[in-house]
C-alpha cells in the first residue's frame, strides 16, 4: 500500500505539524530546521530533493510550534529532542536520511549517535556534533563568537528583545540572511510562546548528558560549513570527524552565510543527493569495509 501523506506527528501530548512533499514512494528525508526558523527554511531546497525522487518531511520542531512549545527548559534537553525525532521516524515508518541545520544539526547528530538504526545517513549543516562544538570553544575563538548563547540564558530579557521585530530583523540581516527571510523569521517571534520556545533550546543545552558529548555514529556523515558563517567557526566541523566511526565528509561552501539551505539550495541539493546515494563498497567477504572516518574534505 502506498503510504498516505503525514500532516503531523505526536510525542506524548505534543503535536508537531509536518510539511510532507515529494513522491509517496520516495526515500524519506527528515529535515530539521534551526533557530529562529520553522519548516519554511527548507522551501528552496525541497523541490530540488523531491525532483530527484526523494520524499521530504519538514516538521516545526519543539519550541517552533504553538502545539509543541513546553515552558520548562528541562523539556528541551537533548534526550527530549531526540525523542521528538524518533517519534517522527516512527510515524514515517522506516529509517530516514536526516538533514539538520543549526540547532536541527545538533538534534540530527544526537539522533544518529543514539539511534543509528533509524538513520540511513546524517547531514549536519553549519553546526557540528555537540562534543565537537564544545571542544572548539576551548581551542579557538568560538567562545567569543557564541556571546549570544550566554545572553539567552538570562530570564525574561531575551524574550523581550526578540519580540522587538525591528531589532531581531537587523540581527538576522547582519548574520547574512536575506531581508525576506529575516522579516519572516522575526515576525514569528512576536509570539511570546515561540520566542520562549526557541530560547529554551539554548537554555536546555546545559542539561545535555555527558555521554552525548562523547558519542559516535556508524552512519555516513556529511558535515557542511560555510565560510561566511558569523556564528560558527570551521574548527568545530573539523573536530566532528571524531564522532563518526564510519564515512565522514566535510564540505566547505565559499562565500555562503550561515543560512545554507536558503543561501545555496542548488549546491546543497547536489551534495545531498550524492551523499544519499553513497553505498559502502563490499569487501571480498561481502561485508562493508572498516572506515577510518577521515574521507573527503574540501
Amino acid at each position: 500500500m502506498t503510504p498516505a501523506r503525514i500532516a503531523e506527528f505526536r510525542n506524548g501530548a505534543l503535536r508537531f505539524p509536518v510539511a510532507d512533499v515529494g513522491p509517496l514512494a520516495g526515500e524519506p528525508v527528515l529535515l530539521l530546521h534551526g533557530w529562529p526558523q520553522d519548516h519554511r527554511s527548507w522551501q528552496a531546497l525541497t523541490p530540488l530533493l523531491t525532483g530527484a525522487g526523494y520524499r521530504t518531511y519538514a516538521p516545526d520542531l519543539r519550541g517552533a510550534s504553538a502545539t509543541a512549545s513546553p515552558r520548562s527548559r528541562l523539556a528541551y534537553r537533548s534526550s527530549a529532542l531526540t525523542g521528538d525525532a524518533v517519534a517522527a521516524i516512527d510515524r514515517i515508518g522506516q529509517p530516514v536520511h536526516v538533514v539538520g541545520h543549526d540547532w536541527g544539526a545538533v538534534q540530527a547528530w544526537t539522533l544518529a549517535t543514539g539511534r543509528p538504526d533509524l538513520v540511513r545517513s546524517l547531514t549536519a549543516l553549519s553546526v557540528p556534533h555537540p562534543g565537537a562544538f564544545l571542544r572548539s570553544m576551548l581551542s579557538s575563538t568560538q567562545l567569543v563568537r557564541s556571546w549570544y548563547m550566554y545572553l539567552f540564558q538570562l530570564p525574561v530579557l531575551p524574550e523581550l528583545l526578540l519580540r522587538r521585530r525591528t531589532l531581531l530583523t537587523r540581527f538576522l540581516l547582519a548574520s547574512g540572511q536575506d531581508r525576506g527571510a529575516a522579516e519572516r523569521d522575526a515576525a514569528r517571534l512576536a509570539s511570546r510562546a515561540l520566542a520562549r520556545g526557541g530560547l529554551n533550546w539554548y537554555r536546555g543545552a546545559p542539561f545535555t548528558a555527558p555521554g552525548a558529548l562523547r558519542s559516535t555514529t556508524p552512519v555516513p556523515v556529511l558535515q557542511v560549513w560555510s565560510d561566511r558563517d558569523v556564528a560558527v567557526l570551521r574548527r568545530g566541523s573539523e573536530l566532528a570527524r571524531r564522532h563518526a566511526s564510519g564515512r565522514f565528509t566535510l564540505r566547505v561552501l565559499p562565500g555562503v552565510s550561515h543560512w545554507i539551505p536558503e543561501a545555496a539550495p542548488e549546491t546543497l541539493a547536489t551534495m545531498l543527493v550524492e551523499h544519499f546515494r553513497y553505498r559502502a563498497p563490499l569487501d571480498q567477504g561481502g561485508r562493508p569495509p572498516v572506515s577510518d572516518g577521515h574521507s573527503g574534505s574540501a
